[in-house]
């Protein structure tokens, strides 16, 4: 399962200070049900064009892993929850979007790495993807 979140209008103090990504990722997993197994890699980052300088962060978690790309000029962020076991995307986003003040906020749920030993396993598969992109179309 992969959720991705693109978020608009965030507070730009939080997306510029790699304290809050750090501890965002520190504490997130564990509210997901996630297991952190190494510790936050948190990074400044100042590039060639002066309004893409942000924080970069990610953490392995037992499950995959959760990453996190600033843009504090832009008042924009890429978070991505990757995890082998399903999670609560709804309730997942909403922490997200609380912890770094989204304004508008665009997201995508994915399912990752399926393997099908069978036509109703793939049946079942199919259905809730259709029933996720129907629940996605239908957001503002």
């Amino acid at each position: 399962m992969h959720l991705l979140i693109d978020g608009y209008g965030c507070d730009a103090g939080q997306l510029g200070d790699t304290e809050h990504v750090r501890r965002f990722l520190d504490d997130f997993p564990g509210s997901i049900s996630m297991t952190k197994i190494t510790e936050p890699s948190v990074h400044l980052y100042k590039g060639p064009v002066a309004q893409d300088w942000g924080v970069s962060g990610f953490v392995i978690i037992a499950e995959s892993h959760i990453s996190v790309h600033t843009f504090p000029d832009r008042a924009y962020v890429n978070i991505d929850v990757f995890s082998c076991l399903e999670f609560d995307a709804e309730e997942a986003l909403a922490q997200v979007r609380e912890r770094f003040a989204m304004g508008t906020v665009k997201h995508w749920v994915l399912d990752r790495g399926l393997v099908h030993l069978d036509p109703s396993t793939a049946q079942k598969a199919v259905e809730a993807e259709r029933a996720s992109l129907t629940r996605a179309a239908s957001r503002p």
